[in-house]
């Protein structure tokens, strides 16, 4: 399926606080020409830098994707990025007054929700889709993750996650070109296993976590202690564990919700590949580090 390049039909503003940093940002999204590409303008510093949504400027995976240029940063690009990707936006100028960008729901859903009322503004020149001259492969030993690119006449994707949880058991997700993204992929949200919440963080990460921003999985059994230190951490009053093994925050959109997200990260963070590719994306246990070494590799193979 072939189209032309597309950008925002205006400025679309967004706030709140970043997952991991806590620090409270505003964002606007821009229109931008044909060939901009993404690329995301620190306003709150001297020079107003600009960074280019490319792998080569991944500088951190730690549960989210940092990109960095020189002394300008932008934490947690995924979801936007993935909303970009999702929505078929190829040029865009986002600009951000901190260093992380807002969670917001914890999903692509907010940004969906603002621009598909008002479509997308046609450049009237067709998009530069990214051919791959052979198939690449990138393993990680220590996880068991992997991800294939193969090359193909359109854009796909394939994941597999199995994260040996009896609560998600092994879920998997599909998504093209013609998949509705804004209802089937872009409204899923982070998680979180419950084991995991206090080391995060204590280690300055999920500072900006709360309830209305993440799935909480409850692998093991949990004390009333435990819980009591949630609430603590988050000022949660009330919280209590489902029969289904999450915490009673919300009603999933999906029963393979997690699954879906992780193919909103990973659509997120291989546009960092700096396009649409025409291949066929196989992965299994997907996430932020082996997804943009993938998309590293990809850039270093087409140079």
């Amino acid at each position: 399926m072939r189209s032309n390049q597309h950008t925002l039909k205006k400025t679309y503003y967004f706030q709140g606080k970043g997952l991991h940093t806590g620090t409270y940002a505003h964002m606007k999204l821009m229109p931008a020409g044909a060939d901009f590409g993404i690329k995301f303008k620190r306003t709150d510093l001297r020079s107003k830098p600009i960074i280019e949504a490319l792998a080569e400027n991944v500088s951190n995976t730690a549960r989210s994707t940092t990109i960095s240029d020189k002394e300008a940063v932008a934490v947690t690009i995924e979801h936007l990025m993935s909303a970009f990707t999702g929505l078929g936006i190829d040029n865009a100028l986002v600009e951000l007054d901190n260093i992380e960008v807002p969670i917001l729901d914890g999903s692509a859903k907010p940004y969906i929700d603002a621009i598909l009322k008002d479509g997308l503004q046609d450049l009237e020149i067709p998009r530069k889709y990214i051919d791959i001259p052979q198939s690449l492969e990138i393993r990680d030993d220590k996880s068991g993750s992997w991800i294939r690119i193969d090359p193909a006449a359109a854009p796909s994707a394939d994941i597999t996650v199995d994260f040996n949880s009896k609560i998600l058991g092994v879920q998997s997700a599909h998504w093209d070109e013609k998949t509705d993204y804004a209802h089937e992929i872009g409204v899923c949200r982070t998680f979180v296993f419950f084991h995991e919440i206090e080391y995060l963080f204590r280690n300055n990460l999920i500072k900006g976590g709360d309830m209305d921003n993440a799935i909480v999985i409850v692998e093991h059994p949990v004390s009333e202690e435990q819980l009591s230190s949630l609430s603590y951490l988050f000022n949660l009053p009330g919280v209590k564990i489902t029969d289904e093994g999450y915490l009673n925050n919300l009603q999933l959109h999906f029963p393979d919700e997690c699954g879906r997200h992780k193919m909103l990260d990973l659509l997120g963070d291989l546009r960092l590949s700096g396009g649409y590719l025409n291949a066929r994306i196989t992965a299994y246990k997907p996430g932020h580090s082996i997804n943009t070494k993938a998309a590293k590799a990809l850039r270093a193979l087409l140079k």
